[in-house]
């Protein structure tokens, strides 16, 4: 056998081995690297990490991961309710390594941009600190492209997008102010991120400029650690609240029954990338995982496009496929 016959059948087994695994696992192969022999979550044990969008569903279940690892945290969203309940679920996680102090509760709207500097002083006066902010609020979409009113693509980007970059802005002002630019902003992206499914027109195109703001963020600070953390189809309640076509309307469907990654992993993993500081990464069950791979290259998405219906699409989004 020749050198390069050899060489060839070396390739030939790396990307075998690297198709099987887009198969087995429910997130990209460094993050699966990383969640067993990368830093472990208990390595920010005393940080304060501030997530919006806390009260319920992925942004619950990263605040649960991180509390049982000793993490301080600041937890908000809207409804206060719920959020005593996640600080209660994260203070019996944590079994004694958090005070009831440790987990702040701060109530906000995240469109309110005019609050968003009291907030960051209310999180500085309570820890002295912040470590990591990660946004989290957001809602999705469903609707057909032709028939979204243009103040639907506006309020979601307003949501997904522009409150981001703002409460992100003035976070890394105090970074750059306080630790020399040293700090860690992470948000929740989406595989549609990089990979559009049918139906979401304007969530999609949300999320890519939401990668794009914060790639940019990161080729101009970098000294700062940036984590955009993309799932695919989770269990949570976000159809409830979803965006249609329609100003003011909501889908309200629920995704009970369906075939998604649960929020529990994906908190999980989410917690994983964070103490890794790790810049792109996704999560999602067979076949999300390998679509996403697919994404990433010009020629395998354009292959994949003649294979994939609109309706194959549709079921793998919803769980159903």
């Amino acid at each position: 056998m020749s050198f390069i016959e050899f060489l060839f059948i070396l390739l030939i087994l790396y990307y075998f081995v690297y198709v099987l695994l887009w198969i087995i696992l429910d997130c990209n192969v460094a993050l699966w690297y990383k969640s067993r022999f990368g830093n472990s979550i208990s390595t920010m044990r005393g940080q304060v990490v501030w997530i919006t969008g806390a009260s319920s569903g992925i942004g619950r279940a990263l605040a649960i991961s991180l509390a049982r690892h000793g993490v301080r945290l600041v937890l908000s969203a809207r409804r206060l309710e719920q959020l005593e309940q996640v600080q209660a679920e994260c203070l019996a996680a944590a079994r004694g390594l958090l005070a009831q102090k440790d987990v702040l509760i701060l109530q906000m709207d995240v469109l309110q941009l005019d609050k968003h500097q009291a907030h960051l002083y209310t999180v500085l006066n309570h820890f002295e600190r912040l470590d990591v902010l990660v946004n989290n609020a957001g809602r999705s979409q469903r609707a057909n492209w032709v028939d979204i009113d243009i103040q639907v693509d506006r309020d979601l980007f307003e949501l997904d997008v522009f409150s981001v970059v703002h409460l992100s802005r003035l976070v890394v002002r105090y970074f750059l102010e306080q630790n020399g630019g040293r700090g860690h902003i992470a948000a929740t992206s989406s595989i549609a991120g990089f990979s559009p499914v049918p139906f979401s027109a304007t969530y999609c195109a949300a999320k890519h400029a939401l990668n794009a703001y914060l790639t940019s963020l990161k080729l101009e600070q970098r000294k700062l650690d940036v984590t955009i953390f993309a799932p695919g189809p989770i269990a949570t309640d976000f159809l409830m609240e979803a965006f249609t076509g329609t100003k003011g309307a909501k889908v309200g469907d629920s995704t009970a029954n369906q075939k998604r990654l649960t929020a529990e992993r994906c908190g999980e993993l989410f917690a994983v990338a964070i103490a890794n500081k790790m810049d792109l990464t996704w999560c999602g069950l067979f076949p999300v995982n390998a679509m996403a791979y697919c994404a990433r290259n010009a020629t395998l998405t354009k292959i994949l496009a003649q294979f994939m219906t609109e309706k194959t699409l549709m079921k793998i989004r919803d769980g159903k496929l």
